[in-house]
């Protein structure tokens, strides 16, 4: 009874997304839902999974399917980070590579998309660890020497080590090249692992008379995955441009006349995406024409001037909803009415309308 409907999702898979010689792995974030046995006869990046990926979809199912959720994570967190610039990190409706051709170029957004999902994929793959989801996996008892009095260093931390060591594993074998552009994918899927990693956190239970906490036992556990997220949008800003030493084989920066190794903390890129500014189909661009932006912040993040690439923008008024007339019930119940309002919304403009248009515009 069960076979027909899962030939069907399978059937519904490939018609619905027929390019798949040239998918990506970040198509899994698509599909993870129709189950590991789907995603597994999915083909990635030009070839069929690579042995170590089968064993994986024959071995911890769960484990593939929470990929693909981390694939997911990461492109959701991208789009909220990326929420107020240029490139919103806009993905591409029935196109198996997610991104379109805006990932052909080795750009710093490229850099960024590659540490996010990294990470999520770690993320993801530890924290369905910890929830005890994962056949092969469990939460991480070991200490560090820290115990001591008035600290116990014990409960059940994040086993943060298989989530890399699987995020590695997976993720990393689809670089199969070894020109530049996989050695600054390499190193930016590591600098998304690095991510998780330094900044997990200490949490801590108290215990004694009347939560007096003379002892506490704590343990290490994920940062929440905003927390990574914010912290490799600040390494995207302040991305370097790198080039490849022929004789070391190694990423150096491109910056000013001398060249310095980036660490592993820092995202890095080759090639400066030509304009993000105006729809592209070459590129893959799909400009900032149509984008809501904020008249009050000049030149700063989602503001008019930075998005509209000063193209100017049109002013349209709409209706917003918004909780009004808030009242407390009992200990914890707020009633609140819903109110409207008229708002003015700033849309870019396109950039076919002349400096005539624009002066009229804004008078």
């Amino acid at each position: 009874m069960t076979s027909v409907p899962r030939a069907c999702l399978f059937t519904f898979a490939l018609l619905s997304f027929p390019v798949l010689t040239t998918s990506h792995w970040w198509f899994m974030s698509r599909v993870f839902s129709l189950g590991a046995k789907i995603m597994c006869n999915l083909d990635m990046s030009g070839s069929y999974l690579l042995s170590y990926h089968q064993k994986l979809c024959r071995e911890n199912p769960d484990v593939i399917i929470n990929i693909g959720k981390g694939a997911k994570l990461g492109i959701e967190e991208c789009q909220e980070q990326m929420e107020n610039e240029r490139w919103n990190c806009s993905t591409v409706e029935q196109d198996t590579s997610v991104f379109g051709k805006v990932m052909q170029k080795a750009s710093r957004e490229k850099a960024f998309v590659h540490a996010i999902t990294s990470a999520a994929v770690v993320h993801q793959v530890t924290r369905a660890c910890r929830r005890g989801e994962l056949r092969n996996c469990s939460c991480e008892k070991k200490t560090d020497g820290r115990s001591n009095e008035e600290f116990n260093w014990g409960g059940c931390s994040d086993n943060i080590a298989y989530g890399v060591r699987t995020a590695k594993l997976f993720v990393d074998s689809f670089e199969k090249e070894t020109d530049a552009k996989a050695m600054m994918n390499l190193h930016n899927n590591l600098v998304g692992r690095r991510a998780v990693k330094r900044h997990m956190v200490i949490k801590c239970k108290c215990h004694g008379i009347s939560d007096s906490c003379e002892y506490r036992t704590c343990w290490r556990t994920m940062a929440p995955f905003s927390v990574v997220g914010n912290v490799l949008k600040q390494k995207h800003q302040k991305a370097f441009m790198v080039t490849v030493n022929q004789k070391s084989n190694e990423l150096l920066s491109a910056r000013d006349d001398f060249q310095l190794k980036p660490s592993r903390d820092d995202l890095v890129f080759l090639e400066k995406f030509p304009d993000y500014c105006v729809r592209n189909p070459g590129t893959g661009s799909l400009g900032t024409t149509g984008r809501i932006c904020n008249q009050n912040v000049p030149e700063d993040y989602g503001s008019c001037d930075v998005l509209c690439c000063g193209r100017g923008y049109n002013t349209i008024q709409v209706v917003e909803e918004y909780k009004c007339d808030c009242t407390v019930q009992w200990c914890c119940q707020v009633n609140c009415k819903t109110c409207r309002r008229i708002v003015d919304m700033h849309l870019c403009k396109p950039p076919e309308q002349t400096n005539f248009e624009k002066s009229i515009s804004h008078n």
